[in-house]
């Protein structure tokens, strides 16, 4: 059973949420993908500065038998919020919050019950961690939903740059989270989708194949720099800002007979699937 609960708390992981935030904004919503990576950064930023900040055991933390070897290698980090609760309610109802569709809503909220629930059940998080998670998770979903980034004139690459200042001052040693965190955010802030998602399902299919490809080839490749240079705050900064906006602009760009401009007078408008 204990593999079952793994293979659903792996649904928090990192790749899980670039796969459905990609694919989110080329193929359904791009300024709200915009958006929702925004607040998915913030939600990231502050679920490592409370962590980190608090630093409250896990329940395996005095006794590790608690929870198996396979569990304790999910669990990074000190305990309270739960991130993988938080990040994923962040990520499906903020998706939700945007679609206002019952059946998505449900079929979201489910999901990140029950990535939740696999927390409690392999013994890596207290019901305080999870409860605090998703109730932050929820808070940045609305945000997603309701919240405009602006980033007219100076403020495109202005956020960004500073963003980045601050990743450099980050000690050495400190947690990879926060340089993640700020790539993350310097990226998402930048990014200005541009394009229409494709109107038809071959294009759509053929968006999600390439379009990830060409993510994760730059995923694996940045992450096969020296180990030196990824623990440094500002590089591992960089590599996130870069990801974000290899999938926000090098792919709209690489693949724009599928993904077109849109017209001005509509890049206001929301963008949805016909």
């Amino acid at each position: 059973m204990e593999s079952l609960w793994l293979m659903i708390t792996n649904l928090g992981r990192d790749e899980v949420f670039i796969v459905v935030l990609a694919l989110f904004t080329w193929l359904v919503r791009p300024r709200g993908g915009r958006e929702l990576g925004v607040a998915f950064a913030l939600s990231y930023l502050l679920n490592s500065a409370l962590k980190y900040g608090l630093n409250l055991p896990r329940p395996f933390t005095n006794d590790p038998s608690l929870a198996s070897e396979a569990a304790r290698a999910t669990a990074g980090g000190p305990g309270l919020p739960s991130g993988h609760a938080q990040m994923s309610a962040t990520l499906w109802l903020g998706i939700a919050a945007q679609l206002r569709s019952t059946g998505f809503t449900v079929f979201a909220a489910v999901l990140v019950a029950v990535i939740a629930a696999s927390r409690l059940l392999l013994n890596v998080h207290y019901p305080s961690d999870v409860v605090v998670g998703l109730l932050l998770g929820v808070g940045f979903a609305l945000l997603a939903a309701r919240v405009h980034f602006p980033q007219a004139g100076a403020l495109r690459w202005g956020v960004p740059a500073a963003l980045l200042v601050v990743a450099a001052l980050i000690p050495a040693g400190a947690p990879r989270e926060f340089g993640t965190g700020l790539g993350l955010l310097a990226g998402f802030w930048a990014s200005r989708p541009t394009f229409a998602p494709p109107r038809d399902w071959a294009g759509r299919l053929i968006v999600a194949v390439l379009g990830l490809v060409m993510v994760f080839a730059v995923y694996f490749a940045l992450g096969a720099l020296p180990q030196e240079l990824k623990d440094m705050g500002v590089v591992r900064a960089l590599r996130y800002a870069a990801l974000v906006l290899v999938a926000t602009e090098g792919v709209p760009l690489a693949l724009r007979r599928w993904l077109p401009a849109q017209a001005s007078a509509a890049q206001g408008a929301p963008q949805v699937v016909h």
